[in-house]
Formats: C-alpha cells, structure tokens, sequence
C-alpha cells in the first residue's frame, strides 16, 4: 500500500511539473512574459518540492537500513504524517523493523544456547580460519590444549611442537593421534576435521577429544580377557598332567615308602608308559599353544605391492575348493567396481580370507543351500572393502565382543587365533577387520583397505 501511493504522488507530481514546463513553453512563445513567468516560479517549486520529498524519503530509507546494520533497533518513524503515503511508509518500516528486531533477539538467545552447551561439552571444538586464527575455542580444548586463550595455531608452539605441526597441516575430514605430556598428566588426544562456511569464509571446525581414559580402559579389559583365556587354556594343558603324574607316583608309593624293586610289574611299566605318552601329548599341546602365540606377536612386515582383486579371489576360492568336502555349498563372486586393485602383501591376505571362507565352510556344515558370497569394491568413502558372507547360523550376540580375542574360541578343534592374527595383519595393513551378524541370516566379515 506505501509503495503504491508512494508510486502515485511521485507521477502526480511528474505530470504536474510536464504541464508547468509545457505552460512556460507555450506562453513564452506567445510572449505573454508575466504568466510565462509565474509557470516558471510553479516549475522551481514542483521541482524543488519533489527532490525534497524523494530525498526525504530515500534518506529515511537509507537511514533505517544503516540502523539494521548496526543492529540499532530503537529507530521509530512517526505514524502521524498528514501525507497519506508518508504515514503508511513510516508504519511499514516500524512493522519491519520489529519483525527483524524479533528475529535478532530470538537468534542472540539460540547463539547464546548453542555457545553454553559447547562450553560444558565434553570434547573440545574449535573453528580455524585460512590465516590460523582461531575463531572459537570452548574451555575443554583450552583445558586439552594446556593453552589460554587460544587465539592464533602458532600458540600451540609454546605447548608442543608437534601440536603446531599437525595443527598447520591440517587438512579437511582428517583423524589424527597425538600424545601430550604436561607438569599434570599424559594425555591421547585424537583430532578429527571438517569444513564449515560461515559469512562466505571456508573456516576449519576440529574436534578434539581426549581418548587416554577410553584407551586405559579397552586395554584393562584386553588384558582381563587375554589372561582369562591363557589361563583357562594353560590349566586345561596342565590339569591332566599334573594329575597323571600324581596317579604314576602312587603306583611306586606304598605306606612306607618306595616299592621294592622286585614287586615291579608289568602291569606298573605299562600304566607308566600311558601315563607318560598322555603327559607327552599333553606337553607337545602345550608347546603348540605358545607357538601359536608367539606366531601371533611375530607377523612380519607386510610386503605389499598391487594385487587384482578378481586374481586374489580366484586364488582363495581354489585353495578352499581343494579343502572343501561339503558339495551343498554355493562360492559366488562379486566386483563392485571394474579392474580393482589392493596394495596389499598378497600371502598375509590370502590367509586372512582363506581363514575366514574356512570358517563360513564350518558354520554352515552340513546344512542345505549353503551360500558364501566375496565381494569386493570402493564404499561411499572411497575406502576399497573385501566382505566375506555367508548365511549359517550366524554368531550370538553375547559372543561378536569376544570372536576377536587371541585363543578364544567355540570350536572342538583350533587353536583360536585365526581371527584375531587376521585382525592383527589389517591393523599391519592400515585397516580393519569388521564383523556383523545375524543369527540364522548372515553372518558378515568386512576387510577394509
């Protein structure tokens, strides 16, 4: 409505000044000099009274944009103009002006919201601009860092040199590890990275979180478990030795003492000789047992170099063919993405799959329409994957924590260390080994590259 009366005094006011302009023409040409000279006085005003009007109203606008600028909201236009338009552009500017005060007010409340709860979070968070100024810092990273304020990444020099190092490489949607000491403590601080773009500007966002309780923790519980089945496996190994042995003095032993040599017989040389073939046998478990864990703790270096995918997966399913008795079971291939290559030490993967279809074979034994799918390919992240699938019985839940721990196994047979040394050679590797399963589904083990 403003704009549209605005509009018409504005071309009101241009005829007004057309027709003062064409008088004076016309009755200067008539020589009627006086009234010639009176639509020439009309003409100066209209025009006079027309800069004047747009001025006013353009330096109101301007005005009111300039306040908004300066976030200055206490502007008010009086609303009691006698001009019609005037009055309704001043209602106007005092309804918009509100409206964006009303929306300033409601976005300091959600900044000053968003900024407690960085403050009390529990990981630290700060922004970076190209320059290295850092924009945002909460406490905690403060508090990590061992620095206050933090304004510039060159600060963190004064902390460590490698801190300033890492902080100036940075690059977006990185994860890295880095390990301070300080008068206090030790800390494992991990760094993880991405872009946000606030006011046209591409600023750094890095999270930092300290990780040294969690690693404490996953390594108390490593080790509780680790003892719990060395333990578990030593005793079974030594239990019958030690009660064997027991069973073979007392063959020799009566209630006061030794038997003599000539009440020997061969009734006692031959239950010595079992007794000691068992504690043999037992003792050579024993002996394979720390071999294997000494198997475990010695991988050597991978010795990587490009290998096709479709070659190493050919070479797995040939190996485990010439292993395989159970016909029912159905070995398919899949290659997500066209001429795929690993750099990878080819024999440490092989034994990792060949490990893994091993045990899919085992869990589905003998049941009907056994499948084992390979699939390999990029995932969305651009990391290249190797899945091994299979639809047995699966694994219970209760037990995926436990599937990875070194001689823990659910099997008769096996020293159980196959998928934790498969796990230890994709660390080598600069990956991981992943598993997901669904009882009586699928069961799903992810090589990541």
């Amino acid at each position: 409505m403003a704009s549209k009366s605005f509009y018409f005094q504005l071309v009101l006011r241009v005829i007004f000044i057309t027709l003062s302009a064409i008088g004076l023409a016309y009755f200067g040409v008539q020589k009627e000099y006086i009234i010639a000279a009176v639509f020439l006085i009309v003409l100066v005003l209209l025009t006079a009274y027309l800069i004047k009007y747009v001025n006013h109203t353009n330096r109101k606008i301007a005005y009111f944009f300039e306040s908004i600028k300066n976030e200055d909201f206490t502007l008010r236009f009086p609303e009691y103009e006698n001009v019609k338009s005037l009055k309704e552009l001043n209602r106007s500017l005092n309804m918009l002006n509100a409206m964006i005060h009303k929306v300033h007010v409601k976005n300091q409340v959600q900044e000053k919201y968003y900024q407690e709860i960085l403050k009390h979070a529990d990981i630290g968070i700060l922004t970076i601009n190209s320059k290295g100024h850092i924009l945002f810092a909460n406490p905690r990273v403060e508090h990590l860092l061992n620095y206050k304020p933090l304004n510039h990444i060159k600060q963190l020099e004064q902390v460590d040199k490698k801190l300033y190092d890492l902080f100036a490489k940075l690059e977006p949607f990185q994860r890295k590890l880095i390990e301070l000491t300080n008068e206090r403590e030790k800390i494992q601080l991990t760094l993880k990275s991405t872009t946000v773009t606030l006011d046209n500007q591409n600023l750094l966002l890095v999270v930092v979180q300290d990780i040294q309780r969690e690693l404490e923790e996953k390594e108390a519980d490593s080790w509780e478990k680790l003892i719990r089945v060395l333990t578990h496996e030593i005793m079974n190994t030594i239990a019958p030795i030690t009660s064997i042995s027991e069973s073979i003095l007392n063959y020799y032993k009566k209630e006061d003492g030794l038997i003599p040599l000539e009440e020997l017989t061969e009734k006692h040389i031959q239950n010595t000789s079992k007794g000691l073939a068992v504690v043999k046998e037992q003792g050579n478990n024993l002996m394979d047992f720390v071999q294997s864990y000494r198997s475990f703790l010695s991988i050597p270096t991978p010795d990587k170099s490009l290998v096709k995918a479709e070659q190493l997966i050919h070479k797995v399913f040939v190996l485990i063919d010439q292993e395989n008795q159970n016909t029912n079971i159905n070995f398919v291939f899949n290659l997500t993405t066209e001429n795929l290559e690993f750099f990878i030490d080819e024999k440490q993967i092989t034994q990792v799959l060949l490990n893994l279809c091993k045990n899919a074979v085992q869990s589905i034994g003998e049941q009907e329409n056994g499948n084992i799918t390979v699939t390999a390919g990029i995932t969305d992240e651009k990391e290249k994957f190797i899945t091994v699938t299979d639809n047995g019985p699966g694994i219970p839940p209760e037990l995926i924590d436990e599937i990875f721990i070194p001689f823990f196994t659910t099997k008769n047979t096996g020293t159980g260390i196959g998928l934790s040394l498969s796990k230890q050679i994709l660390r080598l590797h600069g990956g991981s080994l992943k598993l997901r399963s669904t009882p009586n589904q699928e069961t799903v083990f992810t090589l990541l590259f």
